[in-house]
């Protein structure tokens, strides 16, 4: 891969300010390693395929293109040719949105919106909407599961409860299921579901859970799950339902999330972690070696990313299965992008409230809930031997990863550790 693309190449500007702002050993870490490597006319040399494909997966803001996939469907959805997509609905001038009572329940809801009555919400109904109540924010998109997550978004749309209060309901909603397109096929058919105080009501620090039409400031694409998804902000992508279609609102108390069914925890909101992005396999003794990664940043915020290097062999405590009596040193989080990708027009973001400042255009907090953060460390005076070199984040409460959440049904928070050798 000759081109990593201008969000991987964003990964590389940062990091590499990083290491040269170290002075003579952060330089000479650079010159050994091909990532950071200069050209002859002084622009940097492409990464390498493995690291750039990662990197722009993973970077502000992802690209359409980059982004990782994970829609459901046989065949998917996104596949259908175009005659097909407007006829089911899957095409703006063909979408359309109900909003009904669950019949299995007692709910009381005064006017559904329901193709059946004619009053279902279509586009140019959503598009009204959007004139007045629009939101925009920056959320990360990750699998509850996965170690990668799926791709950075600015994601734009209208508030959920908006449309959920033009249904009128008055009584018994406890809580909404809803679903996408899923081929006239029941078994096929992914559904998560939300408490409706979710719904309504935002905790505070949090952005609404939104019907999106949006991302990076361009209309979605079927791949991407247009013409409208669900976005959760604080949530993992089960919760982001692709092409949406239905919403259920139900007294019914238990979540019937497709997710649930398989020993996930469905309400579970997104961690902070701390992953590797580049570690060199192998470098010389008293060399200088660069290493940087990608921390997730969760519901619990994010102040610290660390490190550890341990030399393989060495016993590990029993009663320290989190490794919290290692020895941990503290990396460095780098700054927020001064161009944040994503195709945006100069990689220049849009006004974003409640994430960036107007005036400054800067973000309000760093790093910012939800989103990622990169960050970097210059590892010196390495003895020869074979080592593993583990990272983890601490949190805003002063909580270092895993914890308070580490079981893995609920997100991924492993530490990871990798090999790393040192040569005499």
């Amino acid at each position: 891969m000759n081109d990593p693309t201008p969000l991987a190449g964003q990964h590389l500007r940062l990091t590499r300010r990083y290491f040269l702002q170290l002075g003579a050993a952060g330089a000479a870490s650079l010159g050994a390693c091909p990532l950071w490597a200069q050209a002859a006319d002084g622009e940097d040399i492409a990464a390498e395929d493995a690291l750039a494909e990662q990197l722009a997966k993973l970077q502000y803001l992802t690209r359409e293109e980059r982004f990782l996939n994970a829609g459901r469907g046989s065949p998917p959805p996104h596949t259908l040719p175009p005659e097909k997509l407007r006829e089911v609905g899957l095409h703006r001038d063909t979408w359309k949105l109900e909003v009904v009572p669950d019949p299995d329940s007692n709910a009381k809801v005064e006017s559904p919106l329901s193709e059946a009555r004619g009053t279902a919400l279509d586009w140019q109904g959503l598009m009204k909407l959007a004139e007045t109540k629009a939101v925009r924010f920056m959320t990360v998109m990750t699998c509850t599961n996965g170690r990668t997550p799926f791709g950075m978004g600015l994601w734009e749309g209208v508030p959920l409860r908006d449309v959920v209060w033009m249904a009128r309901p008055t009584a018994n909603v406890r809580r909404l299921y809803y679903y996408g397109y899923h081929n006239d096929d029941p078994k096929q058919q992914f559904r998560p579901s939300l408490p409706i105080g979710r719904v309504l009501e935002d905790p505070p620090g949090e952005h609404p859970v939104i019907l999106c039409y949006k991302m990076n400031n361009r209309l979605l694409t079927p791949k991407r799950g247009g013409p409208v998804r669900m976005i959760v902000p604080d949530g993992y992508g089960n919760k982001s339902v692709k092409w949406l279609q239905r919403i259920v609102l139900t007294n019914d108390f238990k979540a019937n999330d497709s997710y649930a069914e398989q020993n996930n925890d469905t309400n579970s909101r997104v961690k902070t972690c701390a992953r590797f992005l580049h570690v060199p396999e192998k470098v010389k003794a008293r060399q200088p070696a660069p290493i940087t990664g990608v921390a997730q940043v969760g519901s619990s915020g994010l102040t610290k990313v660390q490190y550890w290097l341990c030399r393989q062999g060495t016993d590990l405590p029993a009663d320290d299965p989190y490794f919290t009596k290692a020895a941990w040193q503290d990396a460095e989080i780098l700054p927020p992008p001064t161009d944040w990708g994503g195709d945006l027009p100069d990689g220049k973001l849009p006004p974003v409230a409640g994430q960036i400042d107007p005036a400054s255009g800067k973000p309000l907090v760093w790093p910012m809930r939800y989103t990622i953060a990169h960050w970097a460390v210059l590892l010196t005076n390495l003895a020869p031997g074979k080592y593993d070199l583990r990272c983890r984040t601490i949190d805003a409460a002063g909580i270092p990863q895993p914890m308070p959440r580490p079981f893995a049904k609920s997100g991924h928070v492993t530490i990871q550790s990798v090999p790393l050798v040192v040569e005499g």
